[in-house]
């Protein structure tokens, strides 16, 4: 099987993935946010920045540098799980003896017990770690897709279980500790390796040498993506933070839905082409230029309807939630060409670009948040978009010397998607308001108003690019065409 039919194996069950599994988290994360307070959603969100911090000394490059080498010995993934469980019983120790101590920095007592019992995910996560990179390096994404699948069934089940027995925040700490379980569990009856007392310190200083940057890279992006967490938990409290949370959440589940099924792939399928350039430089264009096909309606789309969504999904109490929506959505779009940039990085053997990329953005995140924060969650919204803007052309750039693409040609391709997208976002708010005019039933303005919209943009796309519009279609069918069949592994 060619690498192209990988890939394209790779794409429908990455989508069936990221799909089904965010369908139905969309579903439970609504329930739950019906049955349990603002405040509630705010405490995990306080004890996730904490986690995700030491959470990235266990995603520490291992699991990345087995798919990347061409290489790859048994030592090598030995080496790797071993040294996974290791650290990952240390950031136990410490997530679990630290509690107390970062409750008390949150003034938040009730803090230390939700931190200690997410704490023991740090073991169940590293023991999957390795089974699910070399899943992705043989392309069987028909696993990794079950185990999201099952983890999520797994934990959405007892996490609403739990809410309407009146569990409260707890239900949202053993939704995630389950769904966490499950899916490892699954991963391990997927795979047939299994590891060995077998350790070497030859192969783990060539994975730490790989790695190293990753860990840079992945402590930054903490900063970038939870400064603002951070601070708006600390400064204005866990209600404050649960509007927030909501928000970053719908944008973060949209990122998924419309970047990630074609992003899990990208680092595999780059990486067995990076001796051949003009295939990798193509396969590059075709992955960005589908995904803003996609993403830039979608994120202009949900910015202009993000009132009645709020209300029709999540109830009137989430109202505070709608503005950040809003000013959030707007970072979808360069976002959503900008995310295969690392996984280029990687394939190519660059991973230290992508840490000097977001050291930048670390800087200007913690500029921008610190400044932003005095005047609440909105502000901080429109700060964590500006800082997107400015960082994007840099990173274009750096990929376009890195694989020998001119950015203007480069660019040049998402000029029809960008402008029919903001010319169907035009017409959905008219719409809106004419709609508004006749009725105030969110679910209707809603239909009326989406399906008036993707009428908009696809004839647009077809009237201003027909060859693009064909590209959309035949991979909507090659997509269609993979999910009659019934794919081998």
């Amino acid at each position: 099987m060619s690498i192209q039919e990988k890939a394209l194996k790779g794409v429908f069950w990455s989508a069936l993935q990221n799909w089904g599994s965010q369908a139905g988290s969309l579903v439970v994360f609504f329930l739950l946010a019906r049955l349990l307070a603002p405040e509630a959603f705010g405490l995990v969100a306080m004890a996730n920045i904490f986690l995700a911090l030491l959470q990235i000394f266990l995603q520490q490059g291992f699991a990345q540098s087995l798919i990347q080498r061409q290489d790859l010995e048994s030592d090598h993934i030995h080496t790797a799980f071993w040294s996974s469980l290791a650290i990952g019983f240390g950031l136990f120790l410490i997530g679990f003896t630290g509690a107390d101590f970062v409750a008390a920095g949150f003034h938040e007592s009730r803090l230390t017990p939700i931190l200690q019992a997410l704490s023991w995910l740090f073991l169940v996560t590293a023991c999957g770690n390795v089974q699910q990179a070399l899943l992705e390096r043989a392309f069987n994404f028909k696993a990794t897709a079950t185990r999201v699948l099952v983890g999520t069934i797994a934990g959405s089940a007892v996490g609403i279980a739990m809410a309407l027995s009146g569990f409260g925040v707890w239900s949202l700490v053993v939704q995630q500790i389950v769904q966490e379980l499950v899916g490892v569990l699954v991963l391990w009856r997927a795979s047939a390796w299994r590891p060995q007392l077998r350790f070497s310190f030859v192969r783990f200083r060539e994975l730490f040498q790989f790695g190293f940057p990753i860990i840079g890279f992945n402590f930054l992006n903490f900063i970038n993506s939870r400064a603002d967490d951070l601070l708006i938990g600390y400064f204005l409290g866990a209600i404050a933070l649960g509007y927030y949370s909501i928000a970053y959440r719908i944008l973060t589940v949209m990122q998924q839905l419309l970047v990630q099924t074609t992003q899990q792939i990208a680092l595999p399928t780059f990486s067995r082409l990076q001796n051949n350039l003009e295939q990798f430089r193509q396969t590059f264009y075709t992955a960005t230029k589908l995904t803003s096909l996609v993403a830039f309606p979608t994120f202009l789309g949900v910015a202009v309807l993000a009132p009645e969504l709020i209300v029709l999904i999540f109830g009137k109490q989430w109202l505070p939630s709608i503005p950040v929506l809003q000013v959030l959505a707007l970072a979808g779009l360069f976002q959503s060409i900008s995310f295969f940039k690392s996984s280029v990085f990687v394939a190519m053997g660059k991973p230290s670009w992508s840490l000097w990329l977001s050291l930048l953005s670390m800087v200007l995140n913690l500029i921008g948040f610190s400044i932003a924060v005095r005047w609440g969650i909105v502000a901080v919204a429109v700060a964590f978009v500006v800082r997107g803007y400015l960082v994007f052309p840099i990173g274009q750039w750096a990929v376009s010397r890195l694989i020998n693409a001119p950015v203007l040609t480069y660019l040049k391709q998402f000029a029809v998607p960008l402008a029919s997208a903001i010319l169907m976002s035009i017409v959905i708010l008219l719409a809106r308001h004419l709609l508004l005019s006749i009725t105030n039933i969110p679910i209707l303005i809603v239909l009326v108003s989406s399906l008036l919209g993707t009428a908009v943009y696809a004839g647009l796309i077809r009237f201003l690019s027909p060859s693009l519009f064909t590209c959309l279609l035949d991979f909507i069918q090659l997509l269609l065409m993979r999910s009659k069949a019934k794919p081998s592994n």
